[in-house]
Order: structure tokens, then sequence, then C-alpha cells
């Protein structure tokens, strides 16, 4: 399932290759769909596929931003459907430890750190259905320089630029999608004055709306004494009222109910001080989520959010903090895409191939997510929407032990199928399945097509 979706995709970047090398290349680039998890020569089980996964790796019209635009155009079109759309942004780290030998005149023991970034900007429904990647930016990070020098460089000369970047780029898909709400959220990393000042740029018809959890105390321009700072000013605005919030289980910390307090107010921010050049003060709209009375020895849980979005009532209040909420998204996103995709496994010796590689693994991650969500979303949508009949088939005949129904099941239930293949026990208390073994799942559901095929072809032979 999970190949055949994106196997169309680098049609257009292979023309350079012959007929022979191109059937190499989708046979290689099927493979690795299928074994996302194994290194490339593992997943392709031979030379000569391996060769030619590689030469599409190196093919020099196979770049990072071809392979994504099919998938992005695709991923645009998903957007229209929808009235609200959630473009989150983050950044995710890809550091490699090089080794130092002969080759690179050191020691066996010797190595060297590379600290690779990537910050794409993936777009989810406000059910947190998965669409699709809009936008990533792949770079390598440049040694740490000293705080002072950082203060004196412009922003446009810093990694901040990448969050500016993804909002203009999300002002341009309004402009393309005037119809839908598209609201660019970002989390502590986000909070750039530069940022907010973009907004008022823009043309009220073509911006973009902005969602971000505030970082700083920032001064505000105000005559009270006790409301210099954007905590202190929230602290005392008025409560439009008391919402729930479910507090997932971690390592570190159980799950629980946490009971919240909104507050908001509309504020003046004082610029902060640049070299070379002076900002506009600017007015935004700010959210506070707080709980005021957590258990006994657990941290308090706090939001404060920064939006354009209005916030002048409860309703409004409490949809900013729930939109907010999906931001986590990007964090299972990232999950499947290390975990699942094994991305930090790639050793393909120069960036220009490990690029187009990581660009593959990123649509089958958007894929793996998009499943995983629609079922959870609409399990009575019928199933053959995702998956074909073959895949729903062998599914059911080898988790149920028993010949598949004439008509073709719910998407929630096929979805439960997988996930059971991949260590879903589905038990009373269970939730729902989760992407882990939704990855787990769809890859063996490949072999188990490949058995159900070979089965019935030999059966047509026999007769």
């Amino acid at each position: 399932m999970v190949p055949t979706l994106w196997a169309h995709r680098y049609t257009q970047v292979s023309q350079r290759l012959n007929y022979k090398e191109r059937q190499v290349l989708e046979n290689s680039n099927e493979k690795l769909g299928q074994h996302p998890q194994l290194s490339i020569p593992s997943a392709c089980g031979g030379w000569k596929d391996t060769i030619g996964a590689y030469r599409f790796f190196d093919n020099d019209k196979a770049t990072f931003e071809k392979i994504l635009a099919p998938h992005r155009d695709a991923t645009v079109e998903r957007m229209k459907s929808c009235p609200a759309v959630l473009l989150v942004q983050d950044t995710t780290e890809d550091d490699e430890n090089i080794s130092l030998g002969p080759k690179r005149l050191g020691t066996l023991r010797d190595v060297e750190k590379r600290s690779h970034r990537l910050h794409p900007t993936v777009a989810f429904t406000p059910s947190r259905i998965c669409l699709g990647v809009v936008k990533a930016s792949y770079w390598t990070r440049e040694a740490p320089s000293p705080r002072q020098q950082r203060r004196s460089k412009g922003v446009d000369e810093k990694e901040s630029y990448h969050w500016i970047e993804s909002y203009q780029d999300s002002c341009a898909l309004q402009a393309q999608l005037p119809e839908t709400l598209l609201v660019n959220l970002a989390d502590r990393e986000g909070d750039i004055y530069e940022w907010f000042a973009e907004y008022e740029d823009y043309a009220p018809t073509m911006r973009a709306q902005w969602i971000v959890r505030a970082a700083q105390n920032r001064c505000l321009l105000t005559a009270e004494s006790s409301m210099k700072h954007l905590w202190d000013a929230l602290a005392q605005a008025k409560v439009l009222g008391y919402t729930k919030v479910n507090v997932k289980r971690r390592p570190n910390r159980a799950a629980r109910l946490a009971h919240i307090t909104l507050r908001a107010a509309r504020v003046t921010l004082k610029p902060p001080a640049r070299v070379g050049y002076r900002l506009a003060a600017l007015t935004v709209n700010v959210v506070l989520a707080r709980e005021e009375a957590p258990p006994p020895r657990v941290e308090a849980l706090e939001w404060l959010l920064l939006t354009s979005l209005p916030v002048d009532s409860f309703e409004r209040a409490a949809t900013v903090v729930d939109w907010y909420a999906v931001r986590w998204c990007i964090e299972v996103y990232f999950h499947v895409l290390k975990s699942g995709c094994q991305i930090k496994r790639l050793h393909l010796e120069t960036e220009a191939r490990l690029l187009p590689c990581l660009a593959l693994y990123m649509v089958i991650a958007w894929r793996v997510l998009f499943t995983l969500m629609l079922g959870r979303a609409t399990p009575d949508m019928h199933c053959e929407i995702i998956f074909d009949a073959q895949e729903w088939r062998a599914a059911y005949i080898v988790v149920k032990r028993c010949p598949p129904p004439l008509t073709p099941p719910r998407l929630g239930e096929v979805i439960l199928l997988i996930a059971s293949l991949g260590g879903y026990l589905g038990r009373k208390h269970d939730g729902p399945p989760g992407a882990k073994a939704m990855w787990i799942g769809l890859q063996r559901l490949r072999d188990f097509v490949i058995a159900l095929e070979a089965q019935q072809l030999v059966s047509t032979r026999c007769v």
C-alpha cells in the first residue's frame, strides 16, 4: 500500500535514466517502501536493486525539493476540502558521529560530530488527520557562536529565520486557498518578534493566522505598573471559563485529566532592541491556559499562547487552546520518521544523496500517520478508499483465520486488523492503536499480500 502511492512521484526526476534503469529504480524503491526500517541493501535484497536505488539518489535531477514537490501539490489539493488547516512547524535533530580514521587524518577513536537539522511544516486538520508536508528545510548547523555575536546578527542570518519562512509560505498558500483558514503553529522556539511583525505586512485576505507558545516574558506598553510584563497582565485578566485537558502518559508522567482555567487579553508588546534597525510596537491576542490546582508533586500545566486569532469569548479562546494541542502531532510524525523509517541509519556518503532518500521517507512517514488518524476520525468509511482489495483481504485472512467477507469491512475494522499485525492487542482498557503498531503492521501486510497473490497464482495454474 505505501509504495504504490508515492512510486510515481520520482518519475519526472528520472527521465535521464534508460528504460532498464527505471525498471530497477521502481523495483528498488518499492522495496524501500515495504521495509523502511532496514538499510538500503537489506531492504532491496539484491545487488542490482541496491545499485538502482543508489543511482536514483545520485541522479542530479533527484533533489530534495523536486521529490517533495508532487507531494506538496497533492497536500494542497487535500487542504482545499477542509474549512480549517493547522500548519505545524518544528525542528528535529539529525546528528551523526563520523569516525576520523586514517582517511580523515585521525585515530579510530577520534569522532567528529555533525549536527543536522530538519525543519518541516506539516498540515493537519483540527481532528488531527495528517494531510502532508507543505514545506521542509534541511541544513548543517555551524559551530555555536557567542551570544553577543548572535545579538548583532539580523534575524535573516540566524536559524530562527526558518520559522519566519514557514509562515511566509503559509501566507502564500492562504492566497491560493481563500476558502480555507490556515493557521501556522509553533512551540516556544517560534516566539520571534519579527514573525509577529511579518503578519502586519500582509493584506487581511492574504495572510495566514498563527498561534505561538510564548517563551519570553515580554515587556508591555501599558500605564499600569503591575502589568508591565506579559505573564503579569494575563494573571490579572478576567477568567473566561474552565475546560478539561487530557494529559497523555509519558515515561516520567502518568496520564491524568487536568482542569484548566482560561484567561485572555489583548496586549501591546514593547518592541525589542535590534542592532541597525527599529521595530514597531505590535498588538496581539493572548490566551493563558493554567492548571490552578495540580495534583501533589505534579508540575502544573500552563500554556501562554500568542495568537492573531480572536479570543474575545470563551469559545474562541478554547478553540485556540484546542488547536495548539494539535502541535503534538508533529512529534508523532518525527517518531515515525526516526524510529519507523530509521533515517539516522542512512549512510549515503554525501548530503546530495541523503536528501532525496530523506524526502522519500518523509512521504512514507506521512502516509503511515494519515492512514492511522483517518481510521480514528472516520472509522465507518469504506476501507477501499485507503486499501485495495488484496490488502484488506490479506489482513482479514491472517488475523481472523477465516475467509474474507464478500463486502469490504469498515476502515476502522481494517485499521485494527493491521495494527494487530504490529503488536496491538486491543484489550478492554487499551486506547486506539499507535503509530508504531501501524508502521510495523503495514510492513508485515505487504509480505502477506505477496503470499496471497502467490497462493492464488498457484491455485489458478493447478486448475
